[in-house]
């Protein structure tokens, strides 16, 4: 997985409507750099993830991957369709296509994307599902996995791209609580390889995979750092009240 490249992200715009859901975001992740985002509901966390996908179109601001630059307003099909394949998206509700396969879900992003060779593209999706813990599982429809199964499958779909930056919405927040420990494993070893841009409410898994810590409200990034100086010594009042609601 590369980690070679870095990523920018300025004046960041999206309104819906009346309403601004982000209010000119600015970041910047390192290569290999695993940022966490927290926040109350509502205050634009998962809409940054799906605007630097272009899931969602930003209204204005500027995203770069490496030497990849895309404004938001004047981006072209091909310009997005670049974007897309320097990044991957670990959906919260896994997103899998209910009449394809397990494997199958995996090479429709390697043979769509990265315009792999339907023999390359089986031989990547084995082995991935090896890697994730599903490799008797390929022939397998999301139908007959469990939720954690389905969310591992998406996390390789993940994986196998390969991208410079893999964005990950609420991978537990649709799971029963008895899968959410193997999903969050799967994404630790996945961590030791990937840039990771990470929305979740999982507290303590923040605490353990981030190497900084965003928190976000009203669409804005109120404050920032490591993990110990987020949760023992945050700052503003709204981060104070936010930890001591969640904890």
């Amino acid at each position: 997985m590369s980690c070679d490249t870095g990523i920018r992200i300025e004046g960041l715009l999206k309104r819906f409507g009346e309403r601004t859901i982000l209010d000119r975001i600015n970041l910047d992740i390192a290569p290999g750099e695993r940022i966490v985002i927290i926040g109350p509901s509502g205050t634009g966390k998962s809409t940054l993830l799906r605007c630097l996908a272009f899931l969602d179109r930003p209204d204005a601001g500027l995203i770069g991957v490496g030497d990849l630059e895309v404004e938001a307003s004047k981006a072209s099909r091909r310009e997005i369709l670049a974007l897309r394949r320097r990044t991957a998206f670990v959906f919260q509700n896994y997103a899998l296509f209910a009449n394809k396969t397990a494997r199958q879900n995996i090479t429709e992003a390697l043979t769509v994307v990265k315009r792999m060779s339907q023999a390359d593209a089986d031989a990547r999706a084995d082995a991935i599902l090896a890697e994730i813990g599903l490799a008797d599982r390929g022939d397998a429809y999301p139908a007959a996995l469990s939720g954690g199964q389905q969310q591992r499958v998406g996390i390789g779909r993940a994986m196998a791209l390969e991208a410079e930056l893999m964005l990950v919405d609420e991978p537990t927040s649709a799971l029963d609580p008895e899968w959410v420990g193997e999903v969050l494993d799967l994404l630790r070893r996945v961590a030791a390889h990937q840039t990771m841009l990470i929305v979740t409410h999982e507290m303590q898994f923040a605490r353990e995979i981030a190497d900084r810590i965003l928190f976000m409200d009203g669409g804005r990034i109120v404050e920032e750092g490591p993990p110990a100086a987020i949760f023992e010594r945050p700052q503003d009042a709204r981060l104070q009240t936010f930890l001591r609601r969640v904890g």
